[in-house]
């Protein structure tokens, strides 16, 4: 009997121990839900005859008409040992970037898992689909210094789909990451294509005021038959010059197989620098500079000559009434060696555009 009731005793002090573990981990377990609606006009002084931006440009892409961009609601879960996220969205965004993936996937902006494998380091393992390592510009513009996207992060993938693995040090001024994904900016792999895919990401931040970073992505967008292998690298830093000018600086290059049997690279290319000045809390402008070429037209196909090698330039000025909204316009200019950009009369060398957006954070 004295037995019986030490078991009982006991199995009774465990299961408070882990009642006490259950209750610590609800506390300490969140829900949350956020959103994000920018809705934009956009005039391009070329009036092409349809109402589309060119075919590389896929953020704010309709012309002549209000539209909505990027329009989504995410429910994100965070615990101690796991955490979880759901994005479903709409948008000329979405029907832009999404266009190759079966209809059931072309709203899922983000949908991931993910599980800690430290108890006492920050070691995550989330598989899914997210937000591209690459680049320092996403989807959301408000996040973003500029309206509109940077050529480089419009010739770059937005979003991926595969497992990442993430360490960030005790002093969260490092950040390492280590990708397997189904392709260049790919949910459903390309048919016929056996191989995964590679990337990693290696983040630096020495202040508040300083970020460097270094992606990269190894693979192939293409089926066994035609394979041919890609190398990319993403390159930027984010400085602020002091408490009101910020300075980004980003260069991008890849190579890519030419033929199969690997007899050579075709090599593309695109320096980015943008400078914003903020005036106050409501206030701020910024300016970019930005090229382009990509000559054999690996990313973005032409059909011209001197393939895609186009520089441009930028100002935007931003309000912001409130903190979770933000008003914008810009005005964007783009000048291409060959003549590639529509024309109500034919093409032209030049596209010239005005974009006006107003973004509202939900949460």
């Amino acid at each position: 009997m004295k037995k019986v009731l030490i078991v009982f005793a006991l199995l009774a002090t465990n299961a408070t121990f882990a009642q006490n573990d259950s209750q610590e981990e609800k506390q300490n377990t969140t829900i949350t839900w956020s959103g994000y609606v920018e809705a934009y006009y956009a005039y391009d002084f070329n009036i092409p005859s349809h109402h589309n931006r060119p075919g590389f440009i896929y953020s704010h892409n309709r012309q002549n008409e209000f539209n909505l961009n990027l329009g989504f609601l995410k429910g994100s879960y965070t615990g101690e040992k796991v955490r979880a996220s759901l994005a479903l969205s709409a948008g000329t965004y979405m029907s832009a970037n999404y266009s190759a993936e079966p209809d059931v996937l072309k709203n899922i902006y983000e949908a991931s898992a993910g599980i800690k494998l430290s108890r006492n380091k920050s070691l995550w393992l989330d598989a899914g689909i997210f937000t591209s390592h690459i680049g320092f510009e996403s989807a959301v513009s408000k996040d973003c210094p500029t309206l509109t996207r940077s050529m480089s992060a419009e010739s770059s993938p937005y979003y991926q789909a595969g497992v990442k693995l993430t360490f960030i040090t005790e002093n969260e001024k490092w950040l390492f990451s280590g990708l397997a994904l189904n392709g260049w900016q790919r949910i459903k792999r390309v048919d016929g294509n056996s191989l995964m895919s590679w990337g990693t990401q290696i983040q630096y931040k020495p202040s508040d005021k300083v970020l460097l970073n270094y992606s990269t992505f190894i693979g192939t967008d293409k089926p066994d038959s035609a394979r041919l292998t890609r190398a990319f690298h993403n390159i930027y830093g984010i400085v602020g010059l002091n408490d009101k000018i910020t300075l980004t600086l980003g260069f991008d290059i890849g190579a890519e197989q030419k033929t199969v049997s690997g007899n050579g690279t075709n090599t593309w290319y695109s320096p980015v620098s943008i400078l914003k000045y903020t005036i106050s809390s409501k206030w701020a402008i910024a300016v970019r500079g930005e090229h382009y070429s990509d000559k054999s037209q690996v990313i973005i196909a032409t059909g011209s000559a001197n393939g895609f090698q186009t520089t441009g330039y930028s100002v935007n000025v931003d309000y912001a009434p409130v903190k979770n909204a933000l008003i914008r316009l810009e005005g964007r200019t783009l000048h291409s060696k060959d003549a590639i950009f529509e024309k109500k009369d034919g093409a032209g060398n030049n596209t010239t555009f005005i974009t006006f957006s107003i973004a509202v954070s939900l949460q």
